[in-house]
């Protein structure tokens, strides 16, 4: 589909997908603008382990700028595979975007302010092109059991 600018130029209209990279990409960069941007007004989060849901962009912004300690900034974190690489990476990295039509969902990793590194999961839900609901989990990697051994195969 193609939208038409103020000056009347032919502009293709973004994918959803596109709209959820360019979201999650504005997110990790702390680009609360373009993250604002990308919202529906009745825009909420939700996260179930904590019982949490944050209602409207405004107390999600008071939420980052509050953060104890502050949000991180690029850190460096090793890759997996050469004990000397090692590259900058966001706050949250995204590994993953899959959905259709409204419905999407991402996983990556988060880097906490202790230098801590989660797993993130995020279902989300567009209307009219913008993020309208969102549902984030966050768990720290734990060591497999070692009862399992024998069934699993080890990931790095």
């Amino acid at each position: 589909m193609l939208l038409i600018t103020p000056e009347g130029e032919n502009v293709a209209k973004p994918s959803n997908e596109e709209i959820v990279r360019r979201y999650l990409a504005a997110h990790a960069a702390h680009d609360y603008d373009a993250v604002g941007a990308l919202r529906d007004p009745d825009w909420t989060v939700e996260w179930p382990q904590s019982g949490e849901r944050v209602r409207g962009g405004a107390n999600d912004r008071a939420i980052m700028d509050n953060w104890p300690g502050g949000l991180p900034s690029d850190l460096s974190v090793r890759v997996v595979g050469s004990e000397d690489q090692w590259v900058a990476t966001p706050f949250n990295t995204i590994h993953r975007v899959v959905g259709s039509g409204d419905f999407w969902f991402a996983d990556g990793t988060s880097v906490y302010p202790d230098g801590s590194t989660w797993f993130l999961s995020a279902l989300m839900q567009l209307r009219e092109g913008k993020v309208y609901r969102e549902t984030w989990y966050f768990a720290p990697p734990f060591d497999a059991p070692a009862w399992r051994a024998a069934w699993v195969e080890r990931m790095s």
